[in-house]
């Protein structure tokens, strides 16, 4: 499940007037909205276990057991990019307590209230992020 659609019921955060970048405020709305990610990852994995030990039978036939295997080998690499997922968002609210959270990790900008709404793990400004886009391309050619 991708992090766009975890986070669609959070409402859109709205900052006051001369509100400061990561006010309390703001920190604690991004901190609910971390943990209400890593809960809704924690019980999808919890559910795609029960599911696969559930549905876990033994086929005479060949291609059936390799269509089951094949299955469960595309939920395993699903779950375990969401066990990485649930990694990341403890790393990122260890820096909304370090107070590191909202500025990119290359220049040391503010990331942004929008774009940390769209990706609350991001941790690159979109300018630093779209040069490391371009060199992953390069690099890959």
């Amino acid at each position: 499940m991708s992090q766009e659609l975890q986070i669609k019921h959070i409402t859109s955060y709205e900052p006051e007037v001369g509100e400061e970048y990561m006010s309390a405020r703001q920190l604690m709305y991004f901190r609910k909205m971390l943990g209400d990610m890593k809960t809704e990852l924690s019980n999808d994995i919890d559910r795609a276990v029960h599911t696969m030990q559930d549905d876990a039978t033994v086929f005479a036939d060949p291609n059936d057991r390799a269509s089951q295997e094949s299955d469960m080998t595309l939920e395993l690499r699903s779950r375990d990019r969401e066990r990485k997922l649930i990694k990341k968002i403890d790393e990122i609210i260890g820096k909304i307590e370090s107070g590191d959270y909202g500025y990119c990790e290359s220049c040391g900008i503010e990331i942004g209230l929008r774009r940390l709404e769209a990706r609350p793990t991001a941790t690159l400004c979109i300018d630093c992020k779209t040069l490391d886009e371009i060199r992953e391309r390069q690099i890959a050619k």
